[in-house]
């Protein structure tokens, strides 16, 4: 359908050449990883090529409220497998989406004014257009750029671009998902392994990793090295509505999850990854909805932050935020987390004596389990917890014993006080 002389559509066909170059100067300026546009006139043509072609079709398409068809769409993915095949990041492919929407509604916009206001039915028709093709248009580019990332990029780094764009909420993950064949539920339980001195990735670790990945269909990346050498893996474990059902919960109470509220099977996990990696961690975990894992995420790693280092055994488990409030508290008021750590300096004179308050508090101050679980005889362990109240002058048993020698076994074990 041609577009009628003075009509929006005519004028963003007159401008569709310098709107097309202008797209191209845009991106090599504002993407840094589209900065080779500059130097590569091969790459900078089929750019501008693709964004003239684009242009046209939104002028042919747009004034009978025509979809793009089969053949317009393919065209549109192999610019994503173009870019894909390029190199660029997901960041970078997000920022290049945003840079053509930004640009197409300013050429509307500059369009209409050339009409000095006129043609609102027009105006209305492309923009209701432009919102329903466009988003088929993206979705055409995603899969594109995501075919090429398929061939091109291990298994293990196709997950963990997964686990990324669903905490960064980039709707790529769809097409991610699809591509490491995983479902998408709307909760997950974003879980952090934190340990002191980060893992060699090497080639056995990882592949103990992508195995553990596929088992529990879990996506994991790992998190950014500490000044300190420190270092974390994240995991995101998905929890589908039959979930709800394995924590006793009402089916209506699901997306407002507690944070104290984990999986069954969460358990099973830890253990798994916490074995592979082979060294003492601190788990934690948050459970949020979709559009939530970012925060999820944040809350999981200062819920780490304070969780105990363990080995993988019996005891090592996801803590939440239930299970270390009052470490996160008492670590933001220094006064209060220096008492702590001088009760700390004077269990450590004593035989065994923190280690005997983290299995007593661990058995809920069962003796015989506390007992067993040290194997000491129960009156070994009853001399132990003596010495406590000789040393500190608090009964371990007492409510006031909870309450803070729980608090000093756990932000030492955590490894804060190094």
């Amino acid at each position: 359908m041609l577009a009628p002389m003075g009509s929006l559509f005519a004028e963003l066909a007159r401008q569709a050449s310098t709107n097309a170059r202008r797209e191209v100067e845009t991106y090599t300026r504002e993407v840094p990883e589209l900065g080779f546009l500059a130097k590569d006139p091969r790459a900078r043509a089929e750019t501008l090529e693709h964004s003239m072609w684009l242009r046209r079709r939104t002028v042919e398409l747009s004034p009978g409220d025509s979809e793009l068809s089969g053949d317009d769409l393919g065209c549109i993915a192999s610019m994503g497998e173009l870019r894909a095949g390029a190199g660029i990041s997901l960041d970078a492919r997000q920022q290049v989406l945003r840079v053509h929407t930004a640009l197409m509604l300013r050429e509307i916009n500059e369009a209409t004014e050339a009409q000095r206001g006129g043609g609102v039915e027009e105006l209305m028709r492309m923009m209701t257009w432009f919102a329903l093709q466009g988003e088929r248009g993206i979705g055409a580019y995603r899969q594109g750029f995501v075919r090429v990332l398929r061939r091109r990029i291990p298994y293990s780094e196709q997950v963990a671009l997964l686990a990324r764009s669903l905490l960064n909420g980039d709707p790529i993950s769809s097409e991610l998902a699809a591509a490491v064949d995983m479902e998408l539920p709307d909760h997950y339980a974003v879980t952090v392994f934190r340990f002191p001195d980060r893992p060699a990735v090497d080639r056995f670790l990882e592949n103990e990793i992508e195995a553990l990945v596929k088992s529990h269909r879990a996506p994991v990346m790992w998190g950014p090295e500490g000044s300190d050498g420190s270092g974390e893996l994240i995991a995101l474990l998905p929890l589908f509505s039959g979930a709800a059902a394995a924590e006793n919960v009402p089916p209506h109470a699901f997306p407002e999850l507690l944070p104290d509220l984990t999986p069954d099977h969460l358990p099973d996990l830890v253990q798994d990854f916490a074995r592979a990696l082979g060294r003492p961690c601190a788990v934690a975990t948050a459970t949020a909805p979709l559009p939530e894992l970012a925060d999820a995420l944040h809350r999981a790693r200062r819920i780490s932050q304070a969780a105990p280092l363990r080995r993988a055994s019996a005891r090592l488990r996801p803590h939440t935020l239930a299970d270390v409030f009052v470490e996160l508290a008492v670590a933001d008021v220094s006064f209060v987390d220096d008492w702590l750590r001088t009760v700390a300096r004077l269990l450590e004179t004593g035989p065994d004596l923190l280690a005997t308050l983290d299995a007593y508090y661990c058995h809920d101050m069962h003796r015989g389990a506390t007992a067993a679980a040290l194997n000491v005889h129960t009156r070994t362990l009853d001399y132990r917890l003596r010495r406590v109240r000789e040393l500190t002058g608090i009964n371990p048993g007492s409510t006031r014993g909870v309450r803070t020698l729980s608090a000093v076994v756990t932000r030492r074990l955590s490894g804060v006080w190094r």
